[in-house]
């Protein structure tokens, strides 16, 4: 996967892009992640890239000549090696990002990314973009951290970058539910012991535990998540089974 990410504050994305699982798929070729600093694109002799709205207002607007021309460059470099891909503007106002929505993202071979900082964009920037997309109600003083979190939830999903691609499915949000409780050694410490039915060797039992946990810890903490989660017969007889034992005066 390519991923091209318009940012006034590049540096941000080192670190933080640089380390662990992300860090790993970069030096394994399976992610090539390329930031531009579009200050660098503006025609403005002070290097300005932003202005004051017309008709006024508090703030300043991105112009969308630094970013347009930024785009040109992003996609003269990719040409014949990468499809234009979708471009994604990081906006409060846009979709909700959630699990998903990266595995959405996964399935692309290139993704760029706009940051915006400032009071917002001019509007014409908006016709470069298929996405606008926001970690939730609220306001970030730019895109970088946003960006950041979407690169990461989505890079997970491509395959190779984690080496067991069963990892991800696993993971909370990915069937609709919460992820079941897990244990590691030692069985026993200061007295709490792992749940016997994970060192029984028994893996249909450990299969239905896991199951039974997984919409336990759902109905316990993200009830909402339930009433569209696309539930198996299994599944349903399970939670009944769980509201049953944990409030036995619930009728069936």
């Amino acid at each position: 996967m390519r991923i091209d990410v318009l940012s006034l504050f590049p540096n941000m994305f080192q670190a933080t892009m640089g380390e662990s699982i992300i860090g790993k798929a970069q030096e394994n070729g399976f992610l090539d992640l390329q930031v531009t600093d579009f200050r660098d694109y503006t025609t403005d002799k002070h290097n300005h890239v932003d202005d004051a709205p017309f008709g006024g207002g508090a703030g300043m607007l991105l112009q969308p000549q630094p970013i347009f021309d930024a785009m040109d460059a992003i996609e003269k470099e990719t040409a014949g090696k990468y499809p234009q891909g979708r471009v994604i503007l990081m906006d409060p106002a846009g979709r909700r990002f959630d699990q998903d929505y990266a595995q959405e993202l996964a399935q692309e071979e290139h993704l760029t990314f706009i940051c915006g900082h400032y009071e917002g964009y001019d509007e014409r920037i908006r016709q470069l973009v298929t996405d606008e997309a926001s970690l939730g109600d609220y306001v970030l003083t730019g895109g970088e951290l946003a960006a950041m979190v979407m690169i990461d939830a989505t890079v997970r999903f491509v395959p190779g970058v984690l080496g067991n691609m069963a990892s991800p499915m696993g993971d909370s949000f990915s069937n609709g539910l919460l992820e079941y409780p897990q244990y590691t050694r030692p069985a026993d410490f200061r007295g709490m012991k792992v749940p016997e039915v994970l060192t029984s060797g028994n893996h249909q039992k450990i299969r239905e535990w896991r199951m039974k946990e997984s919409l336990r810890r759902t109905l316990h903490r993200r009830p909402d998540l339930l009433e569209s989660a696309p539930l198996s017969r299994e599944q349903q007889r399970m939670l009944e089974d769980i509201k049953l034992d944990e409030d036995p005066d619930v009728p069936d």
